[in-house]
């Protein structure tokens, strides 16, 4: 419940509108696909990432990258990442 509301809060923060775009924490984003699916303004594109790991037997992992100039800052992508690896900064 703590975690929620703090969530909350969060969110209630978040820059958004024309001033704003969305940035990704690669570090964070997991290749997952649901920014892309909810951005309406095709902002988003996934590229493929090397990845060295000595556990997976996976030669590349997708990671998502915002095109600055079709993102309208509606935070849609914001809220449906899973890893919160999208933020929204000043344009």
């Amino acid at each position: 419940m703590l975690l929620d509301a703090r969530r909350s809060e969060d969110q209630a923060k978040l820059k958004g509108g024309e001033d704003a775009v969305a940035w990704v924490k690669e570090e964070q984003c997991i290749g997952c696909d649901q920014c892309t699916i909810v951005c309406d303004d095709d902002a988003i594109e996934l590229y493929d990432v090397p990845l060295a790991s000595p556990i997976l037997n996976i030669a590349v992992n997708r990671k998502a990258k915002i095109l600055r100039n079709p993102c309208t800052g509606c935070q849609l992508c914001v809220l449906a990442c899973p890893t919160d690896a999208i933020l929204m900064i000043d344009r």
